[in-house]
């Protein structure tokens, strides 16, 4: 039964301010109207709500008549008290259940560049909202007792959870009180000049179906229908500056449900697991850099001046690069600059999308604010041109927080900063800003100094000031460019191309869910299985072993086909971070674990694509995976090797038929070097397509000998980049013949007698039974 009503706050505040149009999606019962009341309490914001089933006047400071006259109002109602508060620049609350697309098509329109339309979704336990439905009283829709919990029922059946990609600027997620008090936050502290973050956020699955439990509550038996993930669903979490609910958009498995123990298990963890940015990644998160205002503070630069160089920067970042997003951030809630910038923005119509300004401290903007950043700029406060922790304010506070290694790598690069300049430092991933955070970059950049009590102060020369904090600016801007740039989203082609190779290599992963589709020779089956495995590993990462992904997912465009000695910096996503914690924190991992060294844990792969396929994990930090390898590590790469020899042995005492290869994959995406130990059957039910097969039949599969002999003699391995390799047809490892697709393919190779290819049989490439040697070798 959808609500209607028009209420509007005594709190009004000055300002030229972007309007937002909020639209509350949930059931009866689920809090609509109590979030809207809350906000509207204690916001400095004016907001109006408006509500369909109104029906007597009951507001002590009522502005606006009330809708319907004290009958139940209409959707067009609802519209014209929406626009009609929207000219008065007031922001708006669309109290109604708003549970399908059509219902919210309307509203929606109501978005223009100057209004922005959230919403939130209350997305509460059915008996939740059936046992507050049943017991209120004097509901101004009149749902209430016993007909609540149909209605309330019939409500849900029809349920279709919005997605950005219907036009909204953000939406947030609440799956029970400790979410909706979180998302409360963000809303109640928003002044009339602030923004809030674009994006999903809270989703705890994307795949979200009818909730089981009404249709048990009140003995259904109709199938509930699916809701499909939004594809443009941000992998940000909950909070925006205040809150503290993580993204688990990416980080909550789909067979877990939001209150079950493992779920709560994961989020108790959250101080020690690495919220990386993926970055995965995907449309997943737009690649962001946060930055403070330049010279402002101990520098003591007009603000004015200051505001309108930032914008002047910004507008001309924003118009060259097509996926990537600007935050300004500070400390203060009541910063002159945000407030400045934010007014000034509104002027010039800047996409709030690609740049907006946020109150939080910048080295703990995603463990504390649920904002995401790849790169984070550091105002050098040092006028003598130094590079070097101390001081105080931001410059402080981020070598403070990025540890003794953002020293190391700084002095590496440079000792010193020109006023206008910007120098990139990429952050060890061994880094809390790294692991905590997901921050990969730190750019420094030192501005014009005005401060008559600090070296080289300008004497108020505004005119060359302000040319040198445009340059200063500028280097920024441009330093993270070249980030973008390297990680192949520079321009919207390049996005979209990441966009297919991220979906192409996540098609590895398997979903809990696919158990139950059936796969055949169609391919139309295929690639459904495909997008559902996708589905599966984008929601994240699962406190024990993954199984390893072929295809190299760091998304860079120009990358050879062969790279020697040259490490890939990549963003690992919380899901690929799995493997790294267990070699980490094999303690906590033993049911998982079939052996444990000083050196080395081994581990049955959680998806293994033979009958017998072990992974042996380094334990090693920064060893993410081949390329990062060098002479100092031959040791460690033995170690694994004869480790995974001792295995493959013992295997083949058990079953002489059996025949190991032992290999790394060139570019895993999975972080932490590992070796796979795998049997040539390939008898699994979880190989299922052309880059399963190929990353472990073709160059991209590096056999471990090899690898030993190689870096012995050069330093370093060759490692080989999987797109060529990993689309290649498939072929018969034994005797190459070539097969359409996988099953095919897998019905042929348990017939297949053909003798191994003489390379493999050589240099120990393969580990057989005695007796198979023999007959080999004839």
């Amino acid at each position: 039964m959808d609500e209607m009503e028009c209420e509007p706050t005594s709190k009004e505040e000055e300002g030229q301010g972007k309007p937002i149009v909020v639209l509350l999606v949930g059931a009866p019962g689920s809090g609509k109207s109590t979030f809207c009341e809350d906000v509207i309490r204690s916001s400095t914001r004016p907001w109006v709500r408006v509500c369909q089933n109104w029906r007597t006047k009951q507001l002590q400071l009522a502005i606006l008549d009330t809708i319907g006259n004290g009958k139940a109002g209409t959707k067009s109602q609802c519209l014209n008290s929406a626009m009609s508060a929207l000219k008065d620049g007031k922001s708006v609350f669309i109290d109604r259940c708003n549970l399908d697309r059509e219902q919210r098509a309307e509203f929606v329109k109501l978005g223009t560049p100057q209004v922005e339309i959230h919403a939130v979704v209350l997305d509460l336990p059915a008996k939740l909202c059936i046992s507050r439905s049943v017991k209120r009283t004097g509901h101004e829709g009149n749902l209430q007792g016993g007909k609540a919990a149909a209605v309330v029922n019939r409500m849900l059946q029809k349920k279709e959870l919005p997605k950005l990609s219907e036009g909204f600027h953000r939406i947030t997620f609440c799956q029970n009180d400790s979410d909706v008090k979180a998302a409360l936050n963000p809303y109640t502290s928003l002044s009339q000049l602030d923004s809030l973050p674009s994006g999903c956020f809270g989703q705890k699955n994307p795949d979200t179906k009818i909730q089981l439990g009404i249709m048990k509550f009140l003995k259904k038996v109709d199938a509930p229908v699916d809701v499909g993930a939004d594809v443009n669903c941000t992998n940000q979490p909950l909070s925006t500056q205040i809150t503290k609910e993580k993204d688990s958009c990416f980080k909550q498995p789909e067979d877990i449900s939001p209150s079950s123990g493992a779920a709560k298990k994961i989020k108790g963890d959250e101080d020690i697991v690495d919220h990386t940015v993926d970055e995965n990644v995907s449309s997943k998160d737009i690649p962001t850099l946060a930055f403070p205002s330049i010279s402002t503070a101990d520098f003591q630069f007009k603000h004015e001046t200051a505001a309108d160089i930032i914008l002047e920067k910004v507008e001309e970042f924003v118009n060259k690069v097509a996926n990537a997003r600007l935050v300004l951030v500070d400390l203060s809630h009541g910063s002159k600059i945000l407030s400045l910038v934010m007014a000034k923005a509104a002027e010039r119509n800047i996409d709030s999308n690609k740049f907006f300004t946020f109150v939080g401290d910048i080295t703990r903007l995603y463990s504390k604010g649920g904002l995401r950043c790849n790169a984070i700029a550091n105002a050098a406060n040092c006028p003598c041109r130094r590079l070097k922790p101390g001081g105080g304010g931001t410059n402080a506070a981020i070598f403070s927080a990025a540890g003794p290694e953002l020293e190391v790598e700084t002095k590496r690069r440079a000792t010193s900063l020109i006023p206008g300049k910007a120098l990139v430092v990429p952050l060890p991933s061994t880094t809390p800003l790294f692991s905590r955070e997901g921050v990969t970059h730190v750019i420094h950049v030192l501005g014009p100094n005005m401060n008559p009590q600090r070296p080289n102060c300008l004497n108020n020369d505004y005119v060359k000031g302000s040319k040198v904090l445009r340059e200063a600016y500028t280097s920024l801007f441009e330093g993270f460019a070249s980030i973008v740039n390297a990680q192949g989203n520079l321009l919207e082609e390049s996005s979209e191309k990441l966009r297919s190779e991220v979906s192409v290599s996540q098609d590895h992963f398997k979903g809990n869910h696919i158990k139950n589709v059936p796969i055949n020779d169609q391919k139309i089956k295929r690639v459904g299985a495909y997008e559902s495995e996708r589905s599966k590993k984008c929601k994240g990462f699962q406190d024990e072993p993954e199984s390893d992904c072929a295809e190299s997912r760091d998304g860079r465009e120009n990358l050879n086909n062969e790279k020697i000695g040259k490490s890939m910096t990549k963003n690992w996503g919380s899901w690929a971070q799995s493997l790294y914690r267990i070699a980490m924190h094999p303690e906590k991992h033993n049911d998982n674990l079939i052996e444990i060294s000083d050196d080395v844990v081994v581990l049955n792969d959680l998806y293994p694509k033979a009958r017998r396929h072990l992974l042996v994990l380094a334990r090693s930090e920064g060893l993410d995976c081949l390329a990062d390898v060098g002479r100092e590590h031959l040791q460690l790469l033995r170690t694994m090797h004869t480790v995974g020899v001792k295995w493959a042995e013992k295997f083949i005492c058990e079953d002489e038929l059996l025949v190991f290869r032992l290999g790394y994959h060139s570019a895993p995406s999975m972080q932490q070097l590992h070796l796979h130990v795998i049997s040539q059957d390939f008898n699994s039910k979880h190989l299922r397509n052309k880059k399963h097969w190929n990353s472990f039949n073709s160059a991209f599969f590096l056999d471990s000998v090899d690898v030993i002999e190689e870096i012995t003699n050069n330093g370093r391995a060759t490692v080989r980049d999987g797109g060529n390799l990993l689309s290649m047809e498939l072929r018969c490892h034994r005797c190459r013949s070539a097969h359409p697709n996988i099953p095919r393919l897998k019905s042929h190779i348990s017939n297949c007698q053909a003798s191994f290819p003489p390379f493999l049989l050589r240099n120990g490439r393969l580990l057989l039974a005695p007796s198979s040697k023999s007959g080999s070798d004839s």
